[in-house]
Protein backbone atom coordinates (compact mmCIF):
# COMPACT_ATOMS: atom_id res chain seq x y z
CA UNK A 1 0.00 0.00 0.00
CA UNK A 2 1.20 3.52 -0.79
CA UNK A 3 1.22 5.73 2.29
CA UNK A 4 0.87 9.49 2.03
CA UNK A 5 2.22 10.15 5.55
CA UNK A 6 4.44 7.90 7.65
CA UNK A 7 5.16 8.74 11.28
CA UNK A 8 7.72 7.49 13.77
CA UNK A 9 7.15 7.97 17.48
CA UNK A 10 6.55 6.54 20.90
CA UNK A 11 3.74 3.97 20.94
CA UNK A 12 2.17 4.72 24.31
CA UNK A 13 -1.16 3.26 25.35
CA UNK A 14 -3.27 5.73 27.32
CA UNK A 15 -4.98 3.91 30.20
CA UNK A 16 -7.68 6.33 31.33
CA UNK A 17 -9.92 5.88 34.36
CA UNK A 18 -11.85 8.05 36.81
CA UNK A 19 -10.76 8.40 40.42
CA UNK A 20 -11.51 10.46 43.49
CA UNK A 21 -8.97 12.36 45.53
CA UNK A 22 -9.08 9.67 48.21
CA UNK A 23 -8.09 6.98 45.70
CA UNK A 24 -5.22 9.12 44.40
CA UNK A 25 -4.00 9.51 47.98
CA UNK A 26 -4.19 5.76 48.57
CA UNK A 27 -2.22 5.12 45.39
CA UNK A 28 0.30 7.84 46.14
CA UNK A 29 -0.48 9.64 42.87
CA UNK A 30 0.32 13.35 42.74
CA UNK A 31 -2.70 15.14 41.39
CA UNK A 32 -2.62 17.18 38.19
CA UNK A 33 0.93 16.46 37.04
CA UNK A 34 2.74 14.13 34.67
CA UNK A 35 5.51 12.03 36.14
CA UNK A 36 7.69 9.24 34.77
CA UNK A 37 7.41 5.94 36.64
CA UNK A 38 9.25 2.64 36.68
CA UNK A 39 7.97 -0.75 35.55
CA UNK A 40 6.83 -2.08 38.93
CA UNK A 41 4.93 1.11 39.65
CA UNK A 42 3.33 0.94 36.21
CA UNK A 43 2.04 -2.56 36.86
CA UNK A 44 0.51 -1.51 40.20
CA UNK A 45 -1.26 1.52 38.72
CA UNK A 46 -2.42 -0.40 35.64
CA UNK A 47 -3.99 -3.02 37.90
CA UNK A 48 -5.67 -0.25 39.92
CA UNK A 49 -7.26 1.25 36.77
CA UNK A 50 -10.33 -0.97 36.80
CA UNK A 51 -12.66 -0.35 33.88
CA UNK A 52 -10.14 1.92 32.17
CA UNK A 53 -10.53 3.13 28.60
CA UNK A 54 -7.61 2.14 26.39
CA UNK A 55 -6.69 4.71 23.72
CA UNK A 56 -3.55 4.41 21.59
CA UNK A 57 -1.48 7.49 22.34
CA UNK A 58 1.83 9.15 21.75
CA UNK A 59 2.33 12.47 20.00
CA UNK A 60 2.93 11.28 16.43
CA UNK A 61 0.29 8.57 16.78
CA UNK A 62 -2.25 11.28 17.63
CA UNK A 63 -1.15 13.31 14.59
CA UNK A 64 -1.53 10.30 12.31
CA UNK A 65 -5.01 9.64 13.68
CA UNK A 66 -5.96 13.20 12.78
CA UNK A 67 -4.51 12.82 9.29
CA UNK A 68 -6.30 9.52 8.79
CA UNK A 69 -9.62 11.10 9.68
CA UNK A 70 -8.90 13.78 7.09
CA UNK A 71 -8.66 11.05 4.48
CA UNK A 72 -4.93 10.49 4.04
CA UNK A 73 -3.40 7.00 4.06
CA UNK A 74 -1.08 6.79 7.06
CA UNK A 75 1.36 4.36 8.65
CA UNK A 76 2.96 4.37 12.09
CA UNK A 77 6.42 2.97 12.82
CA UNK A 78 6.64 2.17 16.52
CA UNK A 79 7.48 -0.63 18.93
CA UNK A 80 5.10 -2.49 21.26
CA UNK A 81 5.39 -5.81 23.09
CA UNK A 82 3.20 -8.81 22.34
CA UNK A 83 1.29 -8.30 25.61
CA UNK A 84 -2.36 -7.35 26.01
CA UNK A 85 -1.70 -3.62 25.78
CA UNK A 86 0.56 -4.02 22.76
CA UNK A 87 -1.91 -6.17 20.85
CA UNK A 88 -4.68 -3.70 21.66
CA UNK A 89 -2.51 -0.79 20.54
CA UNK A 90 -1.76 -2.31 17.13
CA UNK A 91 -5.40 -3.32 16.62
CA UNK A 92 -6.89 0.00 17.66
CA UNK A 93 -4.51 2.08 15.55
CA UNK A 94 -5.82 0.14 12.56
CA UNK A 95 -9.40 0.75 13.63
CA UNK A 96 -8.62 4.47 13.67
CA UNK A 97 -7.35 4.37 10.10
CA UNK A 98 -3.58 4.09 10.58
CA UNK A 99 -1.59 0.95 9.80
CA UNK A 100 0.67 -0.07 12.67
CA UNK A 101 3.34 -1.64 10.49
CA UNK A 102 5.58 -3.28 13.11
CA UNK A 103 4.27 -6.53 14.56
CA UNK A 104 4.08 -6.66 18.39
CA UNK A 105 7.20 -8.37 19.76
CA UNK A 106 6.51 -11.69 21.48
CA UNK A 107 8.76 -12.43 24.43
CA UNK A 108 10.02 -8.86 24.60
CA UNK A 109 12.13 -7.98 27.64
CA UNK A 110 10.16 -4.78 28.26
CA UNK A 111 6.36 -4.39 28.26
CA UNK A 112 4.33 -1.99 26.17
CA UNK A 113 4.68 1.67 27.10
CA UNK A 114 1.71 3.25 28.80
CA UNK A 115 0.45 6.48 30.35
CA UNK A 116 -1.87 5.71 33.24
CA UNK A 117 -4.21 8.67 33.58
CA UNK A 118 -6.57 9.25 36.49
CA UNK A 119 -9.28 11.86 35.88
CA UNK A 120 -10.86 13.35 39.01
CA UNK A 121 -14.38 14.87 39.09
CA UNK A 122 -12.91 18.39 38.84
CA UNK A 123 -11.40 17.49 35.45
CA UNK A 124 -7.78 17.29 36.60
CA UNK A 125 -5.68 14.67 34.80
CA UNK A 126 -2.95 12.92 36.78
CA UNK A 127 -0.60 11.19 34.34
CA UNK A 128 1.86 8.44 35.18
CA UNK A 129 4.01 7.49 32.21
CA UNK A 130 6.13 4.37 31.83
CA UNK A 131 8.37 4.59 28.76
CA UNK A 132 8.77 0.83 28.34
CA UNK A 133 9.59 -0.76 25.02
CA UNK A 134 8.68 2.14 22.72
CA UNK A 135 11.83 4.06 23.65
CA UNK A 136 13.93 1.14 22.34
CA UNK A 137 12.93 1.68 18.71
CA UNK A 138 15.91 1.46 16.35
CA UNK A 139 16.74 1.50 12.66
CA UNK A 140 15.80 -2.17 12.36
CA UNK A 141 12.19 -1.11 12.93
CA UNK A 142 12.25 1.11 9.83
CA UNK A 143 11.27 -0.59 6.57
CA UNK A 144 12.55 1.62 3.75
CA UNK A 145 10.11 -0.13 1.40
CA UNK A 146 7.17 1.63 3.07
CA UNK A 147 8.05 4.89 1.36
CA UNK A 148 6.58 5.48 -2.06
CA UNK A 149 6.54 8.41 -4.46
CA UNK A 150 5.88 11.58 -2.50
CA UNK A 151 5.45 10.10 1.00
CA UNK A 152 5.71 12.60 3.85
CA UNK A 153 7.60 11.64 7.01
CA UNK A 154 6.88 13.03 10.47
CA UNK A 155 9.18 12.37 13.43
CA UNK A 156 8.75 12.82 17.17
CA UNK A 157 11.51 14.71 18.96
CA UNK A 158 11.03 12.72 22.16
CA UNK A 159 12.57 9.65 20.50
CA UNK A 160 15.77 11.60 19.92
CA UNK A 161 16.88 10.83 23.48
CA UNK A 162 18.70 7.65 22.43
CA UNK A 163 21.29 7.04 19.73
CA UNK A 164 19.24 4.16 18.33
CA UNK A 165 16.30 6.54 17.85
CA UNK A 166 18.52 9.01 16.01
CA UNK A 167 19.72 6.21 13.71
CA UNK A 168 16.12 5.24 12.97
CA UNK A 169 15.28 8.86 12.09
CA UNK A 170 18.20 9.18 9.69
CA UNK A 171 17.38 5.90 7.94
CA UNK A 172 13.75 6.93 7.53
CA UNK A 173 14.66 10.39 6.22
CA UNK A 174 17.02 8.86 3.67
CA UNK A 175 14.32 6.46 2.48
CA UNK A 176 11.78 9.28 2.35
CA UNK A 177 14.01 11.48 0.21
CA UNK A 178 14.95 8.59 -2.07
CA UNK A 179 11.22 8.19 -2.79
CA UNK A 180 10.81 11.91 -3.51
CA UNK A 181 9.13 12.78 -0.20
CA UNK A 182 9.46 15.43 2.48
CA UNK A 183 10.79 14.73 5.97
CA UNK A 184 10.01 16.74 9.10
CA UNK A 185 10.09 16.68 12.87
CA UNK A 186 8.36 18.21 15.88
CA UNK A 187 10.93 19.44 18.38
CA UNK A 188 8.57 18.18 21.14
CA UNK A 189 10.14 19.64 24.27
CA UNK A 190 12.69 22.37 25.13
CA UNK A 191 14.38 20.10 27.68
CA UNK A 192 14.84 17.44 25.01
CA UNK A 193 16.33 20.12 22.76
CA UNK A 194 18.69 21.18 25.57
CA UNK A 195 19.92 17.61 26.01
CA UNK A 196 20.67 17.07 22.31
CA UNK A 197 21.11 20.57 20.92
CA UNK A 198 23.98 19.88 18.54
CA UNK A 199 22.37 16.76 17.12
CA UNK A 200 19.06 18.60 16.66
CA UNK A 201 20.89 21.46 14.93
CA UNK A 202 22.49 19.01 12.50
CA UNK A 203 19.13 17.35 11.88
CA UNK A 204 17.32 20.65 11.25
CA UNK A 205 20.08 21.90 8.94
CA UNK A 206 20.43 18.54 7.19
CA UNK A 207 17.75 16.00 6.31
CA UNK A 208 14.70 17.86 7.67
CA UNK A 209 12.57 19.69 5.09
CA UNK A 210 10.16 21.12 7.67
CA UNK A 211 10.34 21.57 11.45
CA UNK A 212 7.59 22.41 13.93
CA UNK A 213 8.40 23.98 17.28
CA UNK A 214 7.00 26.42 19.79
CA UNK A 215 8.64 29.62 21.00
CA UNK A 216 10.52 27.94 23.84
CA UNK A 217 11.81 25.10 21.65
CA UNK A 218 13.16 27.43 18.94
CA UNK A 219 14.79 29.67 21.54
CA UNK A 220 16.35 26.63 23.22
CA UNK A 221 17.63 25.25 19.91
CA UNK A 222 19.52 28.43 19.03
CA UNK A 223 20.18 29.60 22.62
CA UNK A 224 18.73 33.06 22.08
CA UNK A 225 16.00 34.93 23.96
CA UNK A 226 14.75 36.85 20.93
CA UNK A 227 12.24 34.82 18.90
CA UNK A 228 12.92 36.73 15.69
CA UNK A 229 16.60 35.90 15.91
CA UNK A 230 15.78 32.24 16.54
CA UNK A 231 13.50 32.16 13.50
CA UNK A 232 16.11 33.92 11.36
CA UNK A 233 18.66 31.26 12.28
CA UNK A 234 16.13 28.47 11.79
CA UNK A 235 15.05 29.63 8.33
CA UNK A 236 18.72 29.79 7.30
CA UNK A 237 19.03 26.13 8.28
CA UNK A 238 15.71 24.64 7.14
CA UNK A 239 13.40 25.07 4.16
CA UNK A 240 10.13 25.31 6.11
CA UNK A 241 9.97 26.58 9.69
CA UNK A 242 6.79 26.61 11.77
CA UNK A 243 6.49 28.31 15.15
CA UNK A 244 3.42 27.92 17.33
CA UNK A 245 2.69 30.48 20.03
CA UNK A 246 0.12 29.51 22.64
CA UNK A 247 -2.95 31.68 22.14
CA UNK A 248 -1.27 33.75 19.40
CA UNK A 249 -0.96 33.46 15.64
CA UNK A 250 1.36 30.76 14.33
CA UNK A 251 4.32 31.86 12.20
CA UNK A 252 5.26 29.94 9.06
CA UNK A 253 8.37 30.62 6.97
CA UNK A 254 9.24 28.90 3.69
CA UNK A 255 12.10 30.33 1.68
CA UNK A 256 11.37 34.02 1.23
CA UNK A 257 7.71 33.62 2.20
CA UNK A 258 6.52 34.42 5.72
CA UNK A 259 2.88 34.20 6.78
CA UNK A 260 0.91 34.08 10.01
CA UNK A 261 -2.02 31.80 10.70
CA UNK A 262 -4.64 33.18 13.09
CA UNK A 263 -5.55 30.95 16.00
CA UNK A 264 -9.14 29.74 16.24
CA UNK A 265 -10.08 30.98 19.68
CA UNK A 266 -12.16 28.69 21.87
CA UNK A 267 -12.52 28.17 25.60
CA UNK A 268 -10.05 25.35 26.32
CA UNK A 269 -11.42 22.23 27.97
CA UNK A 270 -8.32 20.03 27.68
CA UNK A 271 -5.10 21.21 26.01
CA UNK A 272 -3.89 17.62 25.56
CA UNK A 273 -3.15 17.00 21.89
CA UNK A 274 -3.26 20.63 20.72
CA UNK A 275 0.21 20.45 19.22
CA UNK A 276 -0.44 16.99 17.78
CA UNK A 277 -3.56 18.10 15.94
CA UNK A 278 -1.98 21.38 14.82
CA UNK A 279 0.61 19.16 13.13
CA UNK A 280 -2.14 17.04 11.58
CA UNK A 281 -3.90 20.02 10.02
CA UNK A 282 -0.63 21.60 8.92
CA UNK A 283 0.79 18.44 7.33
CA UNK A 284 -2.53 17.74 5.61
CA UNK A 285 -2.35 21.18 4.01
CA UNK A 286 1.30 20.87 3.01
CA UNK A 287 0.97 17.31 1.70
CA UNK A 288 -2.04 18.22 -0.45
CA UNK A 289 -0.36 21.26 -1.96
CA UNK A 290 -2.25 24.01 -0.17
CA UNK A 291 -0.67 27.48 0.14
CA UNK A 292 1.44 27.95 3.25
CA UNK A 293 -1.10 30.29 4.88
CA UNK A 294 -3.92 27.80 4.28
CA UNK A 295 -1.89 24.92 5.74
CA UNK A 296 -1.19 27.00 8.83
CA UNK A 297 -4.84 27.92 9.21
CA UNK A 298 -5.80 24.25 8.93
CA UNK A 299 -3.38 23.50 11.75
CA UNK A 300 -4.93 26.15 13.97
CA UNK A 301 -8.49 24.92 13.28
CA UNK A 302 -7.56 21.31 14.05
CA UNK A 303 -5.86 22.39 17.29
CA UNK A 304 -8.89 24.44 18.33
CA UNK A 305 -11.19 21.47 17.79
CA UNK A 306 -9.21 19.14 20.04
CA UNK A 307 -8.82 21.56 22.95
CA UNK A 308 -12.59 22.02 22.99
CA UNK A 309 -13.12 18.53 24.47
CA UNK A 310 -11.37 15.94 26.61
CA UNK A 311 -8.95 13.72 24.69
CA UNK A 312 -6.08 14.12 22.24
CA UNK A 313 -7.89 13.10 19.05
CA UNK A 314 -10.58 14.90 17.05
CA UNK A 315 -14.24 14.25 17.73
CA UNK A 316 -15.78 16.63 15.18
CA UNK A 317 -15.49 16.36 11.39
CA UNK A 318 -12.40 18.54 10.96
CA UNK A 319 -12.73 18.49 7.17
CA UNK A 320 -16.18 20.02 7.57
CA UNK A 321 -14.59 22.73 9.72
CA UNK A 322 -12.10 23.40 6.91
CA UNK A 323 -14.93 23.67 4.39
CA UNK A 324 -16.83 26.05 6.65
CA UNK A 325 -13.80 28.37 6.54
CA UNK A 326 -13.53 28.08 2.75
CA UNK A 327 -10.24 26.15 2.96
CA UNK A 328 -11.31 22.88 1.31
Amino acid sequence: MAYQVIGIGNAVMDVISTAGDAQLNRLGVQKGIMQLIERDRAEVLTHASNGARLIPGGSVANTLAGLGRLGLSTAFIGRVAGDDLGLAYARDMGTDGTDFVNAPLDGAELPTSRSIIFVTPDGERSMNTYLGISAELDEGDVDAGLFSDGSWLFLEGYLFDKDKGKAAFLKAAEACHAAGGQAGIALSDPFCVDRHREDFRRLVAGPMDYVIGNIHEWQALYQVEDLEEALRLASADCGTVICTRSGEDAILIRGGERVTAPVHRVTPVDATGAGDQFAAGLIYGLATGKPLAVAGRMGCIAAAEVIGHVGARPEADVMALFRAEGLA
